[in-house]
């Protein structure tokens, strides 16, 4: 269903008082398009009915505009930054953010890794383990395979 058709309803769940279709209706849709603001502010407006700032603050925290109580309430339900990060569903690089706040707040919530570009021995031989193994069990298919065919030609 396109954007517009899918908007619309929307506007006649919540005329009906079918808020969680509504809500169902616009999650979708950022869930399609995550870097639309009208979607995301649409769906803040949606959680303010319902009474969750934090999920208010969620969908409002790439807006400059924001509730400094609902962002307070969106950063104590998810403390951590990578838990922030992921709630807000941010698909793609933060470039694709409309505003110069939004690429900001993302960007901020980028977790640096340490660890990022450094192999460790330990993973290195659970790695060539893994492969020993597959070689193993492969060997093992190609023995019995093979002794099976033998067996079909006697």
């Amino acid at each position: 269903m396109p954007l517009r058709d899918t908007l619309a309803r929307v506007e006649e769940d919540l005329a009906a008082g079918r808020v969680p279709v509504a809500r169902q209706r616009l999650r979708g849709l950022v869930s399609s398009f995550p870097h639309d603001p009208v979607l995301r502010r649409r769906l803040a407006e949606v959680y303010r009915l319902y009474g969750e700032p934090a999920q208010a603050g969620r969908w409002m925290y790439l807006e400059e505009d924001r509730d400094a109580a609902e962002t307070a309430a969106f950063e104590a339900w998810y403390p951590a930054l990578a838990q922030r990060r992921a709630a807000l569903r941010w698909d793609g690089a933060d470039s694709l953010a409309p505003t110069e706040f939004a690429r900001e707040q993302l960007a901020a919530l980028t977790v640096p890794h340490p660890e990022a570009g450094k192999c460790s021995g330990h993973a290195d031989a659970k790695g060539s383990l893994a492969a020993l193994g597959c070689l193993v069990l492969a060997l093992a298919f190609l023995a019995i395979w093979v002794i099976g065919v033998i067996a079909l030609f006697r």
